[in-house]
């Protein structure tokens, strides 16, 4: 290369000042860099520390570990920085050596010297700076600068598509979301934790575990066996439970709901894309009063039903659950919807129903399979950053039907329906099997499979992998652990020796109906009474 002021052989002074002469005589090509905008506005720029940072690099070659995760070659504003930029990326990148003369050298090879300002700007930058001292902070004042440029070009790319009549306002609203969510996202970074507090953190934890009643370390999920094999739902985890239609997906999710947000008073947020909040509630109420869904429907209950049902429902009222039922929703709507529930009320797990329901508009996908394989990649993300558990239900595809015998219905990771991504991001993947329904009524040790379902943990990232057996009661669209006893005279028994818990009111429930005036606000007002009227 033709670069007689960088050669290592001694330059005679006179030699010299003819050298710089010349030099001075060639025509560069340097790039234009506007300080303003159309509008008027100056466009967020520190051109000195975007030299100061080149600089230091081409001085120290350690200094890119410092900036190499905070800057891209988009993050200088100078056209002329983005290429020099670019060019020590690449040597680092190649394990090269850094300086003035590689770098002019690699920009020569790729055509880029003169758009980069030629040989006499490098020198004046290399002049410039001595040491790389303070690089950190003005890596900083540069991503910052950056980020406003992106976020400026951002509003003015919004704000001329919603001049624009034709186009629609719901389309532009999912483009602008799924845009500034791309934004937040390149910038999101987290830096590495040397390893004692995250020693503190764990004993923490553990100590909490200790404290609590069975030991568990994450949320319970109300069903004692469940628990012992998971210690509780854990934050951050991603918890995929998958099953044919009509197994009891929702009714599952239901009872667990009931027994985390009503029983512990835990905070619980349902997002319902095949229901509506209505029939959600509605469910919701046959599963805690344990009355039929069809009689609840119809409202045809007997006077003793009615107070049931008032008694038992008043456990919903002010329970911390919030239901939403936004139809096609996306994963960038449900991000920004969890993110406010976890900030404004404390939620502790969000439960959706059901995952292949949500899609992932304003991104650029080709296929649905890749679309499913991002709400996936994008819940495990959310559980991280909120630090909750996300569980997530699932369909199965039927290879499950097409399967003979007790062993081929039960299914197994390959069956969860269209993208391979879902096991892989999940951290638990659960199944939910009514061999009943297969018309599968014992199994090979004889027992009895009626009214019974197995919760089938197949995939646990942290943990055992195993079945439980649960009792399934479909006419309240309840799940519940399965309990066996000698049972008492007169008691109605499953067939595995399960108690199943009585229809009707309890006496000490029917007393507190009776006896409770309820206020004049009170939604329940009016239900005990055999007079009620729909």
């Amino acid at each position: 290369m033709a670069f007689p002021s960088l050669n290592r052989n001694f330059v005679g002074k006179n030699e010299q000042t003819t050298i710089m002469a010349e030099r001075r005589k060639q025509t560069t090509k340097i790039v234009e860099v506007p300080s303003v905008d159309q509008y008027g506005h100056k466009q967020p720029q520190s051109l000195d520390m975007e030299v100061a940072v080149i600089g230091a690099l081409m001085v120290e070659q350690e200094a890119w570990g410092q900036v190499a995760e905070m800057l891209k070659p988009e993050s200088f504003y100078d056209k002329r920085h983005q290429i020099i930029y670019q060019a020590i990326q690449t040597l680092n990148v190649e394990q090269k050596p850094v300086d003035i003369m590689t770098v002019c050298d690699q920009l020569e090879r790729t055509g880029l010297l003169e758009d980069a300002g030629g040989n006499t700007y490098l020198m004046q930058i290399n002049a410039q700076v001595a040491s790389s001292a303070h690089i950190l902070y003005h890596a900083k004042v540069i991503a910052q600068k950056s980020l406003a440029r992106q976020l400026i070009t951002f509003a003015s790319y919004i704000q001329t598509q919603a001049f624009d009549s034709t186009i629609d306002v719901a389309d532009l609203m999912q483009t602008a979301e799924s845009q500034l969510f791309s934004i937040s996202q390149k910038n999101l970074k987290k830096d590495y934790t040397q390893i004692n507090p995250v020693i503190d953190n764990v004993y923490k934890l553990l100590k909490q575990a200790a404290a609590r009643e069975g030991g568990l370390s994450g949320l319970s999920s109300g069903f004692e066996e469940l628990d012992k094999m998971t210690s509780g739902w854990q934050n951050s985890d991603l918890i995929i439970i998958a099953a044919r239609p009509a197994m009891g997906k929702t009714a599952f999710v239901l009872s667990m709901l009931k027994k985390m947000a009503v029983d512990n008073g835990v905070p619980v947020a349902m997002f319902s894309l095949e229901m509506s909040n209505e029939q959600l509630v509605q469910r919701l109420m046959v599963n805690v009063s344990e009355i039929s869904g069809e009689k609840l429907r119809s409202a045809q209950l007997q006077p003793y039903e009615w107070g049931q049902l008032d008694a038992r429902v008043r456990q919903l009222w002010d329970a911390p659950i919030y239901v939403d039922d936004t139809p096609q929703l996306t994963v960038f709507e449900l991000q920004t919807k969890a993110r406010r529930l976890v900030r404004e009320h404390g939620v502790k797990i969000i439960m959706i129903d059901y995952l292949q329901l949500m899609h992932a508009s304003g991104l650029n996908i080709n296929s649905r399979q890749e679309e499913v394989s991002t709400i996936s990649r994008s819940l495990k993300g959310l559980a991280k950053e909120l630090n909750i558990p996300i569980v997530a239900l699932s369909q199965l595809n039927r290879g499950v039907e097409n399967r003979e015998g007790e062993e081929g219905k039960r299914p197994q990771l390959s069956d969860l329906r269209e993208s391979g991504a879902i096991e892989q991001d999940a951290d638990i993947v659960c199944f939910i099997h009514r061999p009943e329904y297969y018309h599968i009524y014992t199994d090979q040790s004889g027992q009895s499979w009626r009214g019974l379902a197995q919760f089938i943990i197949a995939k646990h990232r942290n943990g055992q992998i195993g079945d439980i057996k649960l009792q399934f009661k479909s006419e309240f669209a309840r799940f519940e652990d399965l309990v066996t006893h000698v049972p008492l005279p007169g008691e109605k028994v499953s067939d595995m020796g399960g108690r199943f818990v009585a229809d009707k009111l309890r006496p000490e429930e029917l007393i507190q109906s009776q006896n409770q005036l309820p206020p004049e606000d009170d939604p329940f007002a009016g239900l005990s009474s055999d007079k009620a009227v729909f």
